[in-house]
């Protein structure tokens, strides 16, 4: 069996787009959907926030993926972080199940039967969140407490838990927790805490389970944790990621990989392409050719065989350009992969 193509998530705004202004209709849709209202009744939020996250989110499924991540143009771990600073106020670490919902989500569901009768297909939904080390850096430090970063896993899996969509027109097909920060910057604290810290975070069913980093250091002390099912982590633009796990460690934890194929590194990919004289480069040039990702696709399936189950580009996409350059990147990516 081939391996899906999915996205991890980030996506630009249109540069059309004013952020504050998208902002602040995020926010007004959030209070609507927890007190129970349409968020598309309001014309301010339906024309900045809703009309918007579907346009991108109709970029991505038009660009051929298996599984769509819903588009995040926000800063994520903020976005989660304010709702648990509300808990905070009233003395918990816990978001109340009925605020621990993730509105981009709330509003492709809505949408459903429009996009799949559009799109001649059901819709195969990607959820993405900050994990509960990540929040729990931000907000409290390395300094280890049991209580607290179960109180954060409890949140991280309502936020999970409510994301998880299954009708006639649409399925969360995934849900990826990230943690880009583990291998990098740790909690001071073993790893078995750390694993049950995710298991209960991933203490829901339906969904393959993804677990997302950035570096594969300490890929290997996850392999432990029973409740995930993939483990993801960036190749294209960190080649060396790929010496951190091998086919027979996954196999032995009964354990599957992503492995991003396609770079997004969009800082550095700009500093090579100036330093060619490109100062004010195309979409085209941007986007590595289909070829490149090709090879890089294939050393990574020969690599895993049958354990790499899902592929697709590195993090990232949120800092490009613009919505073009980065449909053209996914496009570019699937066409790679189904090509080999």
């Amino acid at each position: 069996m081939e391996p899906l193509v999915d996205d991890v998530g980030s996506f630009p705004l249109p540069t059309s787009v004013d952020r504050e202004v998208f902002g602040r209709a995020y926010e007004s849709a959030r209070q609507a959907i927890v007190v129970g209202e349409d968020p598309f009744k309001y014309d301010f939020v339906h024309k900045n926030y809703c009309s918007i996250v579907l346009d991108m989110f109709r970029r991505k499924l038009r660009s051929g993926l298996d599984v769509t991540n819903f588009p995040q143009s926000q800063d994520a771990v903020k976005k989660v972080g304010e709702v648990i600073h509300r808990a905070m106020e009233r003395g918990s670490f816990v978001v109340d199940s009925r605020e621990a919902i993730l509105p981009e989500v709330c509003v492709i569901n809505a949408e459903a039967k429009r996009l799949s009768e559009e799109f001649g297909k059901k819709i195969c939904l990607r959820v993405s969140i900050f994990g509960p080390m990540e929040q729990y850096l931000k907000e409290i430090g390395t300094t280890a407490y049991a209580d607290v970063l179960e109180s954060f896993a409890e949140t991280i899996r309502r936020f999970c838990e409510n994301s998880i969509l299954d009708n006639k027109y649409i399925k969360t097909e995934v849900v990826s927790i990230d943690e880009p920060s583990f291998g990098f910057f740790n909690i001071n604290t073993d790893s078995s805490l750390l694993c049950e810290v995710l298991d209960k975070a991933f203490d829901f069913k339906g969904p393959t389970r993804q677990i997302h980093l950035h570096s594969s250091a300490r890929l290997p002390d996850l392999l432990g944790v029973k409740n995930v099912d993939v483990l993801s982590f960036e190749y294209a633009a960190s080649p060396k990621n790929i010496e951190g796990i091998s086919k027979r460690m996954l196999e032995s934890a009964d354990k599957f990989i992503r492995v991003g194929v396609a770079r997004t590194d969009i800082d550095s990919i700009l500093a090579e392409l100036h330093d060619k004289g490109y100062a004010q480069p195309t979409a085209e040039q941007l986007v590595e050719a289909q070829d490149v990702i090709r090879k890089r696709f294939l050393f990574a399936k020969e690599k895993y065989g049958d354990c790499m189950t899902f592929t697709g580009p590195d993090c990232g996409l949120g800092s490009w350009p613009n919505p073009e350059s980065a449909q053209l990147l996914l496009e570019r990516t699937v066409a790679a992969v189904r090509s080999s």
